[in-house]
This record gives C-alpha cells, structure tokens and sequence, in this order.
C-alpha cells in the first residue's frame, strides 16, 4: 500500500523463485538493469526466464542480441529449460540480432537502430545482450570516454521514456565499477558469480544496487536446473511466531527418557542427541517422529547420510511404518546429500516441507552430514550455519532434533565436535561404556535450558521395538569417562559364604532394590542356569526374597550383613 503523497511503483514479478525476496519485492516497473558477472554465470538464463514470466501479446519482449551469434543458436540451448515456451517466440517474444551494426563500431548508429526496433514493436520488457560486447566494439582509440557515456545516458532515457523495463547484459570485473557509466545510470545492478573449490562449485547473486528498494544485502546462492535458475535468499533474521506457545511437553516415545526430561522436551526446543556411531541416534530421533504422528502431530525428517530407501527399509523391521507416514501426509522426507550444498538451500528445501505440511517436529540427521554435504566455502563458517538454520526453524514454532556423531576417546565428555551445544536448547548424549568386561550403553540429560531434569545415568537397549530404558546405575562411578567401577560402598559390602557369582547377583539387586529374573540376567550378564542357581542359594540364605507382582516373579534383597571390623 502506497503512502499518500507518494509515487506508487509497481513491481514486476521475476518468475525466478527467491529472487522477489531478495529484490524486496520484485524490480520495479521501467527500471534499467544491468545483469552483470563472469562468463558462464547464468545472466543469458536468468534474463529469459524473467523474460518469459513477464511477456505476453499485450506487453511484448525485444530480445536484442549483439553478441555475433544467431538466435537460432542460442534458442536451441536456452530451449532446454521449463520456463522456455517456444509458442510464445514471434508472438509475445522477438529476438533481433544487431551483430552488424556492432561490428561498424559507431555508436550513433547502434543507438538508432535500437530505437527503430523499440518504435517499431513498442516493447514492455528490453534485453540487450551482450552490452558489454557493444561497448568493448565501439571504444577504439578515437572513441571519446564522453561519447560512450552519452550513449548510455541516451539509451536509458530513450526506453524509460518508452516504459520498458530493460535488462542490460555484460561481462564485468568488480574493479570496472569505478568511473563506469553503465554502473550510474542502472537503476538495478544484479551481480552473478560462481568460485570453484575442490570439486565443488557455488553460484552466487548480489544486488548491489535497487532504486526505491530495500532489497536484502550479502551474496545469495543460487542454482541452474531444468527449471531455470532458483535463488537462495540468506537467512540473516527471522520473525517470532506470533502465535502464543503453550507450555507443553513433547513425548519421544521413549518412556524412560521421558521421565528423565521432567515429560519429555519443551515444545519448540532444539535438542542436540550426541553420541558415537551406533549408540541409537536415528532410532531415538525416529521414535521421537513416530511418536509425534501417532499423537497427530506432522513430521519432517532430514537425511543428510541415509538414503531414503533403506532408510525406511530399516525403521520397518522395527515396526515403525514410515513409509505409511509419508502415504497419508503426515511425514516428509527431505534427502539433501550433494557435495556443493549451500546452508540456505537446505533451509529453503527444509522450511519448505516444514510449511506445507504444518510439521510441529522436524530431525536433522545429522549435523555430521550436513557439514560433509556442503561446499567446503561454506563450513568454514558452520557454527553459524547451524545458528541461522536453528534459529529460523525455531522461530516458527517447530521443534528440531538434531542428531551428531561425537569421535572423542572414552575418556573424554564431549557433547559436539563443533562446539555448537551452546546453540541448542537441550543435549541427549548417548554413550558407551565399558561393565564388567562388556561395552554397554548409557544415556543422560545433559541439559535443559529453563527446564527440570534428572541427572541420571540409567542403562539402555535397543531391541526389535526400538530404545528401551532401564534402571539407573547408581552402583557405579566413572560411568561417562567409558570405564565404570563398582562405587566403593558397594564393595565393602562382605557376603559370607557366597561364591562371586552370587556376590554379583545381590550386589544388582541392592542397587535395582527389585528386580525379575531376566533383568538380573541382563545387568549381570549370567546365563540362565548360572544365574537361577546364584538366586536360588540367596533365597536359601535369607539374603533375597521372591514375590508376585502383577502374575510376574521379582526378586528382593533381604539382608546385607556389614563387613567385619579389623
């Protein structure tokens, strides 16, 4: 809505996904532009397809081409992309190839030619192509620096006074800039490049330049693919979901890790899950969508390792019918695996997924991958990647877990290898340690930002129904450094009589206080037979005791004689 008193400018939209937004809107009506980069960058396909989003029997497009090359050439390639309409070519859009007039090298002469064919046609949209090539004809030695500046000056009032929007096409090293008059004149400047860095290549656009507009600074990433050119607005701040939060807990499906997280995680928290390959990363992150769905509650989940296929194929053996999630609507998959990945492109194609199906939780596995999948200019500088993508996401209300693998030694508490833990709002840390000459697995809260939560180390499992959580190994220290040992209480304790298995069974059911008979197998690691003789000589002692609870045997500590004073 226009101010009163103000000169309203309309916009054009450019059919070129992103790039509206970071014109600020789109460009506006009758502007000159110079579309400006290094050879190869997309500024030919980024000028078509702006082109033939606008053109149409009632506002023709000119297409001038001054390169030396005929049009039916550069047609046959530019053809090839979804936006081209080859219907539309001699009706709503005409090319004209002055290649001649620009070989004379008079300026006067190619000016007037320009305005014939705009007088003849009376034009909406204008590109000429190259300029560049024009200017570097026609600045011979007895070409006046005054001329050429006249001749811009002239063609841009010449089709701002025919109510053309113009596009201007040229190659440009970003020291011509100074003293140039095309770069004064331009009331837009769209700068393309692309930088090479191992095997990886990033496109990029800046607008350097939008008369009346407040178009969004810094480089943007942009891509070519069949469909044209999309552009990849960088994210550098975002809006609050205005919508007021409601204090509630979201469940991971996991009971016992719930009951560790006071009910489970804050709604819109970002949640760090850490731990080594193996430790049950993408089956917790995976039981958290599961059991969001199951709660009606949509779902997106990133892969950046997995591809998708076996993704699902893996879930299924353990029961969990993702693919029936994805069938009916209620979960998305995004798999984002190439090498040149930009941080925004994977917002774009998240956030996307995120609002279309009106997702309340999203996963992100992993961190690890995502930094491998960008492109090598881009993880340098990753912590604020995932600062710009927490942030946006959270914004909007959803809550993420990300998943990361950790490589530190077993003697080593380390929440992430990319010091991002501050970013999150809550850490999951899965671990392996090392009992009884066998490697377990242990979980723990490591934090929760303005939120109750137990400090525990219970042991866990993952079985054919996924994690499953048991008791707290209270009866142990130096859990989280890999190496656990029996707590020096507990091996004060004196059993007169008992044979170390024995020793082994009460010590467990102290610690557990109540135990069935395959829990103690399970913290022991006894066999059946062992571990039924070892009970059954503590109940003839009186050291343990068996009771029913709920048509199930569980066993009881009885007594605990103290050890023997000196």
């Amino acid at each position: 809505m226009t101010e009163p008193g103000k000169v309203p400018i309309e916009r054009l939209a450019t059919g070129v996904p992103g790039l509206d937004v970071v014109l600020g809107g789109g460009l506006p009506q009758y502007s000159f532009n110079l579309i400006a980069g290094d050879p190869g960058s997309g500024k030919t396909t980024l000028a078509h397809q702006i082109m033939f989003a606008n053109a149409s029997p009632e506002r023709p497009a000119l297409y001038l081409s001054i390169v030396g090359e005929p049009a039916i050439k550069m047609l046959r390639y530019q053809q090839q992309f979804a936006f081209f309409d080859l219907d539309r070519v001699g009706e709503s859009i005409h090319f004209l190839n002055l290649g001649e007039e620009v070989l004379g090298g008079d300026l006067s002469r190619l000016l007037e030619r320009i305005v014939h064919e705009v007088d003849a046609l009376g034009p909406r949209i204008v590109v000429v192509d190259s300029f560049r090539t024009a200017v570097r004809t026609a600045t011979q030695p007895d070409t006046r620096e005054m001329e050429l500046q006249n001749f811009t000056q002239r063609l841009s009032l010449h089709l701002t006074g025919w109510q053309a929007t113009t596009f201007m096409i040229g190659e440009y090293q970003s020291g011509e800039m100074q003293n140039n008059p095309i770069f004064t004149v331009s009331d837009g400047i769209l700068w393309l490049s692309q930088s090479v860095d191992r095997n990886a290549v990033v496109r990029r656009l800046q607008v350097l330049k939008v008369r009346g507009s407040a178009q969004m600074p810094g480089l943007h990433t942009f891509r070519i693919t069949d469909a044209g050119v999309q552009v990849f607005p960088r994210i550098f701040r975002w809006e609050e979901d205005r919508r007021a939060r409601q204090p509630r807990r979201l469940s991971t499906g996991i009971s016992g890790l719930d009951a560790l997280m006071d009910g489970g995680i804050p709604a819109g928290d970002a949640v760090l899950v850490a731990g080594a390959a193996g430790t049950g990363k993408s089956v917790l992150a995976t039981q958290f969508i599961a059991e969001g769905v199951r709660r009606g509650e949509r779902a997106v989940y990133a892969l950046f390792e997995e591809h998708p296929q076996s993704y699902l194929g893996r879930f299924a053996r353990l029961g969990i019918d993702l693919e029936a999630m994805v069938r009916q609507g209620d979960l998305a998959l995004i798999y984002l695996r190439p090498l040149d990945l930009s941080v925004d492109e994977a917002l774009h194609a998240i956030q996307e997924a995120v609002q279309r199906l009106g997702a309340q939780r999203l996963v992100i596995d992993s961190l690890s991958g995502f930094e491998v999948a960008l492109a090598p200019t881009f993880r340098e500088d990753f912590r604020e990647a995932v600062y710009r993508l927490v942030g946006a996401l959270t914004a909007t209300g959803v809550t993420i877990m990300m998943t990361v693998e950790t490589t530190t030694s077993y003697t080593e508490l380390n929440f992430s290898p990319h010091a991002i833990s501050f970013l999150t709002d809550d850490i999951i840390l899965l671990r392996y340690v090392e009992m009884r000459g066998e490697l377990r697995k242990v979980l723990t809260v490591g934090k929760m930002r303005g939120s109750r939560h137990s400090g525990e180390l219970p042991e866990y499992e993952i079985t054919s129904h996924g994690i499953e959580v048991g008791s707290s190994l209270r009866e142990y220290r130096g859990i989280m450094t890999g190496v656990a040992e029996m707590s020096s209480a507990s091996r004060a304790l004196v059993y007169p009589g008992l044979t170390d298995q024995e020793a082994l069974v009460m010590q467990t059911l102290i610690a557990l206080e109540e135990a069935p008979l395959e829990e103690l197998g399970r913290r022991t690691g006894l066999r059946r037979p062992d571990l039924t003789r070892a009970v059954s000589r503590l109940q003839a002692l009186n050291y343990a005791l068996r009771a029913d609870r709920d048509g199930n045997s569980v066993y009881r500590p009885v007594r605990v004689r103290p050890a023997a004073g000196p």
